[in-house]
């Protein structure tokens, strides 16, 4: 049975140690608040044993069987919420409001797998539609891919863990999680909590460690048959390039734009802009890091979002108080202030924010930023946004799309038709009207176009992707 203070991997229904451990530190003190087993080849060995065998296992349940686990599960998140709550703040280093609101969102997840896990199934096919196929009763089944390998980022470990996790389960699979290095301890606790709820002991395997250790010996193995991971692009790049053939879902983030019209409400737009640019200190994969505003209302959009900023409270995360915690390390804030200085020299204009203490970093809006400079082109992972004037939809919506990413993009307008034309011809695969891309339900499709990524989260969505199409053919 899992303790309080998570400090072993779970492997084949045991929590294991391994010969060398890892620190996990508290983002706004340094402090070292625990420690993790840092997993060698022997136990990625033991955890694929374990999931051929948990493929089975999670294969022989029942769909209502499914359900009750991810059920329970559900419940045991419920009773442990405020602990839950607090691993989170003090490991991601987000404010204790958003903490709270990550382990809401888990319990949604786990729920609303629980109610897919009873609605998997398959279709007739007509098979006299050809005259070949007469006298013959022809439907499909959906069945698990078996071992499914879950690799989730920082940001949101417990619920981009679910979103792997749940759906995977609910499907019939076993899992593999692999949390992100900095982040391991509310995925171990998820873990101990699905163990509570009766999972098979084989069904989920959790390896802790760093990923360039752990990921190789992992993702290449031909008995992994589907692989979902959420995190950079460069190393998705490197994943896509392992030899092997297995499903794939990538969600390889963006730096993600809105348009302002100037007949959209500009109130609405500023305080949906400053929450979706700021939110977890700008470390969101739909996190609002561009925005393109018609003339007309240019000069007061940017005062108002820098106004809103300003009164944000920057500091501890466990204050109940405090808007924005850190980043997730000094490193990266230092990364996303070369970023700004870089924005600065090429003409860019700082309007507010960039003051920095430690791994906080204030929030920051930056105007007349060329579109060649880094904060604007890649991906800034930071509370900081860059707000441009543009003079027509048509200039915005090519703006928008001159970026390799493609993930979310939001609209701000009073016009159908110029809502629907972004619909259209923005390149993402989710198109928010009078809202940022930073939104996001839990139930909802989720996934990019271009190098944000390949394939879907969102429960039935994923399910779709974890399962396998078999065709059934009666001779009658």
């Amino acid at each position: 049975m899992m303790s309080d203070q998570p400090d072993r991997m779970r492997i084949a229904g045991r929590w294991v140690a391994a010969e060398r451990s890892i620190p996990v530190t508290d983002p706004f003190n340094e402090e070292v608040i625990g420690e993790v087993p840092q997993a060698g080849a022997g136990e990625v060995e033991a955890a694929l044993d374990s999931a051929v065998r948990g493929a089975r296992q999670m294969a022989g349940l029942t769909a209502a069987e499914r359900h009750d686990i991810l059920r329970r599960t559900a419940e045991g998140l419920r009773n442990r919420s405020e602990d839950l709550a607090l691993t989170l703040t003090r490991e991601v280093g987000k404010t204790i409001r958003e903490a709270r609101g990550e382990v809401m969102r888990t319990i949604q997840t786990f729920t609303a797998a629980a109610e897919e896990a009873k609605r998997i199934h398959g279709q007739g096919v007509p098979m006299d539609a050809d005259p070949r196929g007469a006298g013959r009763l022809g439907f499909t089944l959906r069945v698990p891919v078996g071992v499914v390998v879950a690799i989730t980022p920082f940001n949101f470990p417990l619920n981009l863990a679910a979103h792997k996790v749940a759906p995977a389960l609910a499907a019939g699979n076993s899992v593999i999680l692999k949390p992100a290095t900095e982040t391991p301890l509310a995925d171990l606790r998820l873990a101990a909590i699905l163990e509570q709820s009766g999972l098979p002991e084989d069904a989920l395997n959790v390896i802790t460690g760093r990923g360039d250790q752990v990921g190789p010996p992992l993702i290449s193995d031909e008995r992994v048959r589907m692989l979902s991971f959420t995190g950079s692009l460069d190393v998705g790049r490197t994943m896509t390039a392992v030899p092997g053939i297995r499903k794939t879902t990538m969600e390889l983030g963006s730096n993600s734009a809105v348009i302002v019209m100037a007949d959209a409400d500009a109130d609405l737009a500023s305080r949906r802009i400053a929450a979706g640019a700021f939110a977890l200190a700008g470390q969101v994969c739909i996190s609002v890091q561009r925005v393109y505003v018609q003339r007309p209302i240019f000069d007061r959009l940017v005062e108002t979002v820098c106004e809103r900023a300003g009164k944000m409270k920057i500091g501890d995360p466990r204050e109940e108080a405090t808007d924005m915690g850190p980043m997730i390390s000094q490193a990266a804030v230092e990364r996303a202030q070369s970023w700004i200085e870089e924005a600065l020299e090429a003409g860019g204009k700082r309007v507010c924010g960039g003051r920095r203490e430690g791994a906080l970093l204030w929030p920051t809006v930056l105007t007349q930023v060329p579109d060649t400079c880094r904060i604007s082109s890649q991906e800034a992972f930071a509370p900081v946004v860059m707000i441009n004037p543009v003079d027509t939809l048509e200039e915005a919506i090519a703006r928008v799309n001159d970026s390799r990413y493609g993930l979310q993009a939001g609209i701000f307008t009073g016009e159908l038709s110029g809502a629907l034309r972004a619909a259209r011809e923005i390149e993402v695969g989710g198109v928010m009207i009078n809202e940022v891309p930073t939104f996001r339900v839990d139930h909802m499709p989720y996934g990019g176009m271009k190098m944000s990524g390949i394939g879907r989260e969102g429960l039935r969505y994923a399910i779709e992707e974890m399962t396998e199409i078999r065709l059934v053919c009666f001779r009658t």
